[in-house]
């Protein structure tokens, strides 16, 4: 849905995947500022969502979350869709912290949409549940969703200081890998992602970025690398930003001197369709 990232100079929408089956919007990666619009746009329905991943609680990942869902005052289904999110730390909150922020009936942000937090709803409101939140400091991957299509796994990656998740997604259609953002130092992502038939990975800083940058984001090179290492058959870049922008095509080209594979450079609304061989 959104290929920017937290600063409106990139006249994109902020980050946000869906994942399709059968013509249906099934999966739901991150909602961030924008996204809202770009889900009403490419023809998306909540009413099909199973799961929804959230990888951190950086606005350009989970502003716009409140918003989708808001739309489920207006259908009745009872099943429930599952919800993943990081756990908290001093800086950050969980997923059920943040939820409960927003959506308690007593004190919440939008404590109308309380309904969306009561389990066992039985009036055809929709809820979410379960609501996970994984530990993104093990180091083994959490099954986080399983039905008899497909398995989704999570991963802790390191952002700095910010609890974030990679989300690999396992179906007899391929496998897709979505990272969010991450500075590329675990290489248990490496073993996490590999046998991805789609590789979804930020390009949100140049090879001459700051320290403090770096620190957040993996440059061009590392990328480069984890694509390499992971090989999949296919590497989707996203996560753009005005000043990346200026330096795209570079970076690019050094991302291609690591990986020789397919490339998709993602724009917003970029529909990208699993080939498996």
């Amino acid at each position: 849905m959104g290929s920017g990232g937290p600063i409106s100079d990139d006249k994109r929408a902020s980050s946000g995947e869906i994942i399709w089956i059968n013509g249906k919007s099934r999966i739901l990666i991150d909602a961030g500022g924008g996204t809202y619009l770009r889900f009403g746009q490419s023809g998306a329905k909540l009413e099909d969502l199973d799961f929804i991943g959230i990888t951190h609680f950086h606005t350009d990942h989970v502003a716009d979350l409140p918003a989708i869902l808001k739309g489920a005052e207006f259908f009745k289904r009872e099943r429930p869709i599952a919800i993943a999110g990081p756990k908290g730390n001093a800086r950050f909150p969980s997923l059920t912290h943040y939820l409960n922020n927003l959506f308690n009936a007593k004190d919440g942000a939008y404590a109308y949409l309380s309904n969306l937090l009561t389990p066992n709803n039985k009036d055809g409101v929709l809820t979410l549940s379960p609501i996970i939140n994984v530990d993104y400091q093990s180091p083994q991957k959490t099954k986080v969703f399983s039905n008899a299509e497909y398995t989704i796994w999570a991963l802790g990656i390191p952002h700095g200081n910010v609890p974030a998740l990679a989300y690999r997604v396992e179906s007899n259609y391929g496998n897709i890998v979505i990272s969010a953002d991450q500075n590329g130092s675990n290489d248990a992502f490496i073993d996490f992602a590999k046998g991805a038939d789609v590789l979804v990975m930020p390009l949100a800083i140049d090879e001459n970025a700051d320290k403090i940058s770096s620190f957040v984001h993996a440059k061009p090179s590392v990328v480069g690398q984890i694509a390499n290492k992971v090989n999949p058959k296919m590497l989707v870049l996203n996560h753009f930003m005005g000043k990346g922008l200026l330096y795209k095509n570079e970076s690019i080209e050094i991302v291609k001197k690591y990986y020789t594979g397919p490339t998709v450079i993602a724009r917003d609304l970029s529909s990208i369709p699993l080939l498996k061989n």
